[in-house]
């Protein structure tokens, strides 16, 4: 048949994917491991469409910000304004400038000494432990010991309420502190950056400041140690607490609670009736007791947070050592962007919604969200029609979870406030970055955020309020406001391409669109009722035939190692069903459309079938190559499993990908025990 331009640029790009390697050592460790487990010819060809995207996708998704909008050249200059360009968007140039070329490390050493001095680094007066915390959280925005948040309560969906939840590891995990032995090599790293910040902010002694940050690391071993693990906390209703303010005091009584709550909110008045929920109930004991029973290094402990955060913000001296910290953390000289990619990252956590109306007008097509819409209204009837076959569930529940389905709420591309510049500057008004100093300008953001939320504390929440920025590759399930929002970076290759086969985009924002909607229903999400409410609505006799079905993929994922390493089932047990549920209901979905429009052409030179190609279209968003160390690093922090399991776990349980691949019976892709859920 013809070929026409679009059906020639999709074939062009899946060979791409497949011959262009910069990875070859790794092809053929990956080719022969594929030999060994004696996988078919046709389900290698699979594996290697999905091996050839390297290091995540940068590439495709940092834009470049003249592209945007933002000429640095001249909105670089002191005082000079870009003409035509919103007050809010001089603001995204600015920040982004002066993150680039930062020069002072002033600001942090003017904080050290209104927090009383660091005595690691010169004098220093040891403060009221409260009055530290409190300005620490207050005026910077640190949480050493446990986190204050205002969030939709769980049991109430209609109102916002005060949080607390445990907090302030400087590692990625618990595991780095108390598994000694295998993170031996990044402990010493962390320490020798930590040691490196403290002679840059002015210690006189390396010895002395060496001794001082270990002291400062036993610290924190010790708040590993009451820390709850990520996986025993998967259950929200067993550690859901809700009690009056007052009662903070005799949970945790080294906290000074009301004062602490009211500089944090101000200038919002708190009461001791105010409701507060509790997320962390032992910790805030033990961390209580772990206070009134330290010493003086309790000061040094709270002023390293503040350094180390600011660090990032600082000259390149603090970059320096923190990419050398990366490199022992992540195994990688190239782990660290460079710092202009690096300040369009963190603009965008500033100031992601003015980026966004930049990001949107130069590079997301408008038809992309009506073809979202169009591909949600089939996913979530291909999960519905799966939902009322499921075996093990009764009648009353499945109607009730039918119900839920029905409520979901979907957001897609960005929200519409930001192409209206004049919405667009009324939302940032009270913000206004200062020339040349970044430091500064970031603080003032915080400060900015937190009276927003502030504001927010016992009102309705707003259903249409987006918690990822419009350029974000990425979407997100909201169990209080039950809604899929899936924000413009993710409807872009190779997760969404326009011109592509439908296969390949059922295969890719398909399966996407599918994980978000299953998340409604996994261990956590089906917690919460359709109106968004922590409640048990589930029949006994199902939440514990849903408890068995899980069982299987907690076992199936726990048998799967990295490096020897196990994957922990139960932390990325949410994960494995919303990507095994995805899949499913992305497939049912695009056979539904093929019944209704008819058989795809298929690509030529490929010899892939569509339904092969689904599969592909599947595999080869998640391909990403990782040093030992960052897989470490994901095994022992991220609720997902690893990319390469998070393709296999869930394609060896899908009875479809066996018949297209044609996998004999009992082999390792098409196993005689699957896993499902939904």
């Amino acid at each position: 048949c013809e070929c026409l331009p679009a059906c020639n640029i999709a074939i062009h790009n899946e060979l791409e994917k497949m011959f262009k390697s910069t990875f070859p050592k790794i092809l053929e460790t990956f080719l022969l491991g594929m030999i060994q487990m004696q996988i078919p010819r046709c389900q290698k060809r699979l594996f290697m469409y999905a091996l050839f995207r390297q290091w995540g996708l940068p590439k495709k998704f940092v834009r470049n910000p003249k592209k945007m909008g933002c000429n640095l050249k001249k909105g670089c200059k002191p005082g000079h304004a870009l003409p035509g360009v919103t007050f809010v968007i001089q603001n995204v140039c600015k920040l982004r400038c002066h993150c680039v070329y930062i020069l002072y490390i002033k600001a942090i050493l003017q904080s050290l000494l209104q927090l009383g001095g660091w005595n690691i680094s010169g004098p220093w007066q040891e403060d009221d432990f409260n009055q530290t915390l409190l300005q620490l959280a207050a005026q910077h925005h640190i949480w050493p010991f446990f986190s204050i948040y205002v969030s939709a309560d769980s049991k109430n969906s209609s109102v916002n309420i005060i949080q607390v939840d445990q907090a302030g590891l400087m590692l990625p995990s618990r595991d780095y502190y108390l598994n000694k032995t295998q993170n031996e090599k990044v402990l010493a790293g962390y320490l020798t950056y930590m040691v490196q910040l403290g002679m840059l902010v002015g210690g006189q002694d390396e010895a002395e400041t060496r001794r001082q940050m270990e002291e400062i690391l036993d610290f924190e071993t010790t708040l590993a140690n009451i820390t709850i693990p990520q996986e025993k906390r998967r259950d929200e209703e067993l550690i859901y607490h809700k009690m009056p303010a007052r009662e903070l005091r005799n949970l945790s009584p080294a906290v000074d609670w009301m004062p602490l709550l009211n500089a944090v909110f101000s200038p919002v008045e708190i009461n001791e009736t105010e409701p507060v929920v509790v997320y962390a109930k032992e910790y805030l004991e033990q961390v209580s007791y772990l206070i009134l029973n330290t010493d003086s290094i309790l000061h040094n402990y709270m002023i390293w947070h503040l350094v180390r955060k600011g660090a990032g913000f600082l000259d390149q001296r603090f970059q320096d050592a923190e990419e050398k910290f990366m490199e022992v953390m992540y195994g990688s000289k190239k782990t660290c962007l460079p710092r202009w990619k690096y300040c369009i990252s963190d603009t965008d956590i500033n100031l992601g919604f003015a980026l966004g109306a930049m990001f949107v007008k130069a590079s997301f097509a408008e038809d992309s969200k009506a073809v979202a819409e169009e591909m949600i209204k089939e996913i979530k009837m291909a999960f519905e029609e799966s939902l009322a076959t499921l075996p093990w569930m009764d009648e009353e529940t499945r109607r009730s979870a039918k119900e839920k389905a029905d409520a979901i709420y979907d957001m897609i591309g960005y929200p519409k406030f930001i192409m209206d510049p004049k919405e667009l500057d009324k939302v940032f008004k009270d913000y206004d970055a200062v020339p040349d100093l970044y430091y500064e300008n970031v603080m003032q953001f915080l400060n900015f955020s937190a009276r927003v939320a502030a504001e927010q504390l016992r009102k309705p929440p707003n259903r249409d309020q987006w918690s990822m920025t419009p350029p974000t590759v990425n979407a997100y399930y909201s169990p209080t406001k039950n809604e899929i929002v899936f924000p413009a970076g993710i409807l872009q290759p190779p997760f969404y391409t326009r011109s592509s086969p439908k296969a390949l985009n059922f295969g890719g924002i398909g399966v996407v669109v599918g994980h978000e909607l299953t998340h409604a229903f996994d261990d956590q999400g089906r917690e919460y009722d359709k109106d968004g409410n922590l409640r048990p609505w589930w029949k006994n006799s199902s939440v514990e035939a849903f408890k068995q079905q899980t069982e299987c993929m907690v076992e199936q994922y726990g048998n799967y190692t990295v490096h020897g390493e196990a994957i922990n089932g139960k932390h990325t047990l949410g994960e494995n069903i919303a990507d095994n549920g995805g899949l499913k209901a992305a497939y049912r979905a695009y056979q539904n459309w093929l019944r209704k429009n008819g058989e795809e052409e298929t690509l030529p030179t490929l010899g892939l079938t569509n339904y092969q190609l689904f599969f592909v279209g599947f595999a080869q968003v998640w391909c990403s190559v990782r040093t030992p160390e960052s897989s470490h690093e994901g095994l022992v922090t991220d609720s997902h499993s690893p990319s390469r399991f998070r393709v296999i776990g869930t394609i060896s349980n899908s009875p479809e990908f066996s018949e297209h691949f044609r996998c004999p019976r009992g082999s390792p892709m098409n196993p005689q025990r699957k896993c499902e859920v939904w």
